[in-house]
């Protein structure tokens, strides 16, 4: 699959509720703040989608890689919420394409791209996607492809 989903293909969607403190001097949500926006929404796919909470000491997920593409600035009272999809999935590690869709102008405000790695902290290493992560995650994304 390509890294660039068509916006329908996003079977996660994570409504986010813009703070006042998110607002900078320019009256917008500061681009420090995105990133926080992102790590919501990829929490909340990984509880609903794995169905369980991860077990940090044994396997979890860490970033190896991101990237933000800010588009469109956020305003106050913008409703966005944050669209996830993991697009491709290999032997220790996934990449997830993530953005922040604005419902109030229906334009897409920022997009991530990240590479996140299997990891046992009780190890100290890399390891490979659990099976079960992989099937249910599978199972979600209807469309991804090995």
């Amino acid at each position: 699959m390509s890294s660039n989903p068509k916006p329908h293909s996003y079977y996660h969607r994570t409504p986010i509720q813009i703070r006042f403190n998110d607002i900078d001097q320019l009256s917008h949500v500061t681009n420090s703040v995105y990133q926080q926006y992102f790590d919501l929404g990829k929490l909340k796919y990984f509880n609903e989608v794995l169905q369980e909470k991860m077990n940090w000491e044994v396997e979890g997920l860490v970033l190896a890689s991101i990237t933000i593409d800010y588009l469109i600035p956020i305003r106050m009272w913008d409703s966005v919420e944050v669209l996830c999809k993991v697009y491709e999935i290999g032997n220790k590690s996934l990449k997830m394409r993530q953005e922040i869709y604005n419902n109030t102008t229906g334009e897409i405000d920022a997009v991530s791209r990240a590479v996140m790695v299997c990891f046992s902290n009780a190890a100290g290493k890399s390891i490979p996607i659990p099976p079960r992560w992989r099937e249910l995650i599978l199972s979600f994304e209807k469309d991804l492809q090995l």
